[in-house]
């Protein structure tokens, strides 16, 4: 099988599985709930950024986002789906690569919403203190969004296949978004700058005093993703189905 058909089988595999349609929902509805509670807070903060209190709720999108990535990957271990799979498409390489395919292309898209909607939501809330965005500030930011969201789902993805358990993925990586990035990352200096949230999220914020951009932190989310896929291509080369 080429990889048109093997990508067109694997996207019918997740848009029929009601679950993973319910975690890309999951992402938009968190994302805009959350931005909106902290656009809420009025309080006089000397360092308040206005664009970054508008994606607030990325920070908790992204674990709809990596439970997405997951639960498509996860699936596959279970009853024997990867055999069948893997009959149909005997090169596991390119199977994997159309799962990835299949897995980023929606996150990408409803990252892209999300972050329309987030800016929206956000800057409603937020009133005249969102005032001084600019047209490019928003435009990065929501771009950048839709690429962040969309590479930690890769990020899952390629941990998924390593662990071939969504269970344990998800316990790997949702401590170390909500314990490590943020308590130990905090007291770590310029180290914590190159996590994968952290640098990630440098687009999302109006001014930013690190040592990474909105771009080159990207750059740094997308090698993490680019290492943990490159670690799941090796482990389905290598392990049995």
């Amino acid at each position: 099988m080429t990889f048109a058909p093997a990508l067109r089988a694997e996207w019918i595999k997740i848009r029929t599985l009601r679950s993973l349609m319910w975690g890309l929902l999951a992402v938009l509805l968190a994302t805009a709930a959350f931005s909106a509670l902290a656009g809420l807070d009025d309080s006089a903060d000397p360092d308040f950024d206005p664009l970054f209190s508008a994606f607030f709720g990325v920070s908790f999108g992204q674990i709809a986002a990596i439970t997405f990535g997951a639960q498509a990957v996860s699936a596959e271990f279970q009853g024997g789906a990867l055999r069948v799979s893997l009959t149909a498409v005997p090169d596991r390489m390119r199977w994997f690569a159309a799962k990835a395919v299949a897995i980023g292309v929606p996150a990408f898209a409803v990252g892209l919403f999300t972050g329309g909607v987030s800016l929206v939501v956000g800057k409603a809330v937020l009133g005249d203190r969102a005032s001084g965005l600019t047209w490019g500030d928003e435009l990065c930011a929501v771009i950048g969004c839709g690429i962040y969201l969309t590479l930690m789902a890769l990020l899952s993805v390629g941990l998924a296949t390593v662990l071939r358990s969504g269970v344990a993925t998800l316990s790997i990586l949702i401590p170390f978004l909500l314990i490590v990035s943020f308590v130990v990352g905090n007291a770590s200096g310029t180290v914590a700058d190159f996590l994968p949230d952290k640098a990630g999220q440098v687009v999302l914020h109006e001014t930013w005093d690190g040592s990474l951009g909105p771009w080159t932190g990207l750059a740094v989310t997308a090698a993490w993703a680019a290492a943990a896929l490159t670690a799941g291509a090796w482990s389905l080369r290598r392990r049995d189905a």
